[in-house]
């Protein structure tokens, strides 16, 4: 059962971190903060946060992953000392944990990586958290961990040694990519069909007794209850970078991700006003096949009859010896064999 009463240093106090430091102090303990912007932090800068803390110092990082993270852990490396313990709650990549765990050793400090997920309903519901780090480490972070994570049995694991806890999150996060792209691809076939009168009272529908029931589909119909149609978001999705680091870890452990990696991959085509790709496409359908082809303007097409859609055969092209004509020639391939 979790130890109140201990003190904490918070660095980062945006959506997650604030909360985070919000239900630490719900759950007894004290948190020191320290944000960039003034308004939101405890204290003026790092070293005053390191000096409000008892011994062992644990500082939790909450910043964005890469540089402003380097630049913290690089600063706290400075700061701390030995018996100390930095844990990194961001979004940061398991080989840079390798990295930092590294640095801070050389002066005994120790190293936790924690991935956190949560999103904004983790104040009230708790956070689920993915750690990695030595044991002894982990253990003087534990009591934060014990009011952070959700009731009941689950929603915590020490994953392994450090960057374990982040590999886990980058799973996860692209795990949670395929879900999504599933149920939004679901989403776009119902609404695709006359024979689906209501696609939001559908989806709601699955939130009992099927099994693909999910927190994630009740996050679905909350948002289809407040736009039915999705009229007022743009099909434009970004990514965390975990997704990205997933597919890559798969390809280092030759692990095929067919559906994590299709998911990242539409989540770039949403950024696409115009697809580059499908514009070589449309080329070669009409040159192979005379297909109609749309111009940028959207209005000018030209089909297989109209003028500049007819396509002369390069030289040597061959014989058709069904039908004793050059295939590809204009005007010379019966309609039944035109290609495509």
């Amino acid at each position: 059962m979790t130890t109140a009463g201990q003190t904490l240093g918070m660095i980062g106090l945006g959506r997650m971190g604030g909360n985070m430091a919000e239900r630490l102090r719900r759950g007894g303990h004290t948190v020191i903060g320290f944000d960039q912007a003034a308004g939101t932090r405890d204290v003026e800068s790092l070293a005053a946060l390191v000096a409000a803390l008892p011994a062992p110092r644990i500082v939790w990082v909450m910043v964005p992953a890469g540089e402003p993270t380097y630049q913290t852990i690089d600063a706290l490396k400075l700061l701390l000392g030995p018996g100390d313990v930095v844990v990194d709650g961001g979004n940061s990549r398991y080989t840079d944990d390798q990295r930092h765990a590294k640095d801070l050793r050389e002066k005994g400090i120790g190293f936790v990586d924690a991935g956190v997920s949560g999103g904004v309903w983790g104040l009230t519901e708790g956070y689920a958290l993915m750690v990695g780090g030595e044991k002894d480490d982990v253990a003087k972070v534990q009591p934060y961990f014990d009011v952070l994570r959700p009731a009941g049995d689950s929603g915590f694991v020490h994953a392994g040694p450090v960057g374990a806890g982040h590999f886990a999150k980058m799973v996860h996060n692209g795990i949670e990519y395929g879900l999504m792209q599933a149920y939004a691809e679901g989403w776009e076939l119902m609404g695709a069909t006359d024979l689906i009168t209501d696609v939001p009272a559908v989806v709601k529908s699955w939130q009992q007794g099927t099994v693909i029931r999910s927190w994630l589909l009740d996050l679905m119909v909350r948002a289809l209850d407040e736009d039915p149609e999705l009229e007022h978001l743009r099909g434009y999705a970004e990514d965390s970078g975990e997704g990205r680091w997933t597919v890559q870890a798969a390809v280092d452990h030759a692990v095929p991700l067919p559906v994590i990696t299709a998911a990242l991959f539409a989540r770039f085509a949403s950024r696409q006003d115009d697809s580059p790709a499908m514009k070589v496409v449309a080329a070669l359908r009409n040159q192979f096949g005379g297909h109609a082809v749309t111009s940028v303007a959207g209005s000018v097409e030209k089909g297989a009859d109209a003028p500049g859609a007819d396509v002369v055969a390069p030289v040597g092209a061959g014989h058709d010896p069904a039908h004793g004509k050059v295939r590809g020639e204009a005007g010379t391939v019966p309609e039944e064999s035109t290609p495509g």
